[in-house]
């Protein structure tokens, strides 16, 4: 057989052109097959800046603050205006645009096809005779080993009206916004990453926003005490959170739609979905060619191969949160696996997450409840320090927010929850931390910059040695509590 290219990526996502980039860097022969990247998580990165911007804005106009004219003898200081949502929503729409447009040219597919990759825009499917092929646009694409990094597509639930009434999805929202306002009553199903976001930043844009969900949390896999806390700040935003309230029926009455969650009836003029997405594989002609999946998620090894071992997967294709950045480093470990002998297994242990949220919630590594359920819990310390104690957050009024750093005794730290400001940029220490075995005695001695936010990491650390000098002490009194039980009984 003829091989074509050492490596095929059937793309359609952000990792599939950042795939066919490493594999160029290793000197492969690439052909990246697409019909079009969605950009939608820079979208909401996009608009949810300019919420926040806006809530703060108006946040400093409720304060009653004036703006000092420059020439002072003309007229007495004017109170900040409030601005209104009708003059920032069109101009977010430019921003957005803008920003996308930045983005998706640095992996564009002509800076791609100049440093090699053969770029081929269509939709196409393996073919299994009479050699493993993928046929698009009336050709058959040969490789060594192939990348499914197709992304996924909203999965849609089979709730009663759904489809009659209409909604929108993560991927589609800000696109389907034409109109100048934005409409006003919001109800969002399902409790993604990506939903708790866009809830937020409609509600900072002054809409009214009900979040409802099947979950007892809005975010099950994260730490229980930081989720809370962050569906306190949304409600304190005005997101009307209804946990444990799955979404029944949708109606029209007069002209309006009614969502029925649990026993809760809401008026919504727009309706999201963010119940969760499906791998994008559906034309593929996966099954012909041995590669299975089983719901929401393909069969994939750790090391990234499918149930075919020339075939493997990358990003939310396999299932999963979808964040940026775990899919490019799947896609690292994929395509040295794919071009090489494969030997490269993944370890999510030391690759954090975070939600664009405000403040912002980043994780990596274990969370308080799986450390204690896979350690013994007197071996697990818990060591936490709040915003409000940091110079920096006292300075820019962002004292709302923890971090909390789980370690054991011996100073190995297994992982680490923050909810605050500057949070996504403070977990990358601790991700480097776990990822180069670093002790957390090694953070606390670290000096940071005065007045920063990363001193939250040092003044957290340092709690560790004074667990250490509990359990020394408290050894201590044990064994001259011992020593004295012996002489008094002349043991």
């Amino acid at each position: 057989m003829t091989i074509d290219y050492d490596l095929v990526i059937i793309g359609g996502s952000f990792a599939g052109r950042y795939a066919a980039l490493v594999a160029t860097q290793l000197k492969a022969t690439v052909a990246l097959v697409e019909s079009e990247v969605n950009y939608g998580f820079a979208q909401h990165q996009a608009v949810s800046e300019i919420g926040r911007i806006f809530h703060k804005i108006n946040d400093v106009a409720g304060l009653g603050i004036h703006t000092i004219p420059a020439n002072t003898t003309a007229k007495p200081p004017q109170p900040l205006d409030k601005c209104e949502p009708s003059v920032v929503w069109p101009q977010a729409h430019l921003y957005t645009q803008e920003v996308v447009s930045h983005i998706a040219e640095q992996n564009s597919p002509a800076n791609l096809a100049a440093l090699g990759v053969d770029v081929i825009f269509g939709s196409g499917q393996f073919q299994s005779l009479p050699h493993l092929a993928f046929a698009v646009n009336q050709r058959f694409l040969r490789g060594r080993s192939y990348l499914l990094a197709s992304g996924s597509v909203p999965s849609i639930p089979e709730i009663e009206g759904l489809q009659t009434i209409g909604y929108l999805t993560l991927s589609n929202i800000w696109q389907s916004l034409k109109q100048p306002n934005l409409p006003k009553n919001w109800v969002i199903i399902g409790g993604v990453p990506q939903g708790i976001e866009v809830a937020q930043t409609l509600a900072q844009l002054g809409c009214s926003v009900t979040l409802a969900m099947k979950s007892a949390s809005i975010l099950p896999l994260a730490d229980s005490e930081i989720a809370y806390l962050l569906q306190a700040q949304l409600e304190a935003n005005g997101v009307r959170v209804l946990t444990e309230k799955p979404v029944t029926q949708i109606k029209l009455i007069e002209n309006k739609k009614w969502v029925q969650a649990g026993d809760k009836a809401i008026e919504a003029d727009e309706i999201l979905l963010a119940t969760g997405q499906q791998p994008n594989v559906e034309f593929l002609n996966l099954h012909d060619v041995g590669v299975k999946w089983r719901q929401r998620r393909l069969v994939v090894n750790n090391k990234l191969q499918t149930t075919n071992h020339r075939i493997y997967a990358c990003g939310d294709v396999i299932g999963g949160y979808d964040f940026t950045n775990v899919a490019n480093y799947e896609a690292r470990i994929a395509v040295k696996n794919a071009l090489f002998f494969p030997r490269f297994s993944v370890n999510y242990r030391p690759i954090p997450w975070g939600l664009n949220s405000h403040p912002c919630l980043a994780e990596v590594g274990l969370t308080e409840a799986q450390a204690k359920r896979q350690f013994r819990r007197n071996e697990v310390l818990v060591l936490r320090q709040y915003y409000k104690s940091v110079a920096a957050a006292q300075l820019k009024d962002e004292i709302t927010g923890v971090c909390k750093l789980i370690v054991l005794r011996n100073g190995e730290i297994l992982g680490s929850s923050i909810l605050g400001a500057e949070a996504a940029e403070l977990i990358n220490f601790i991700a480097l931390a776990i990822a180069q075995k670093i002790r957390v005695k090694e953070l606390a001695n670290l000096s940071f910059v005065y007045p920063s936010f990363s001193q939250i990491i040092e003044s957290t650390a340092k709690e560790w040695g004074q667990h250490k000098l509990d359990s020394n002490n408290a050894l201590q009194d044990f064994l001259e509590g011992f020593f004295h039980f012996r002489r008094d009984w002349n043991l």
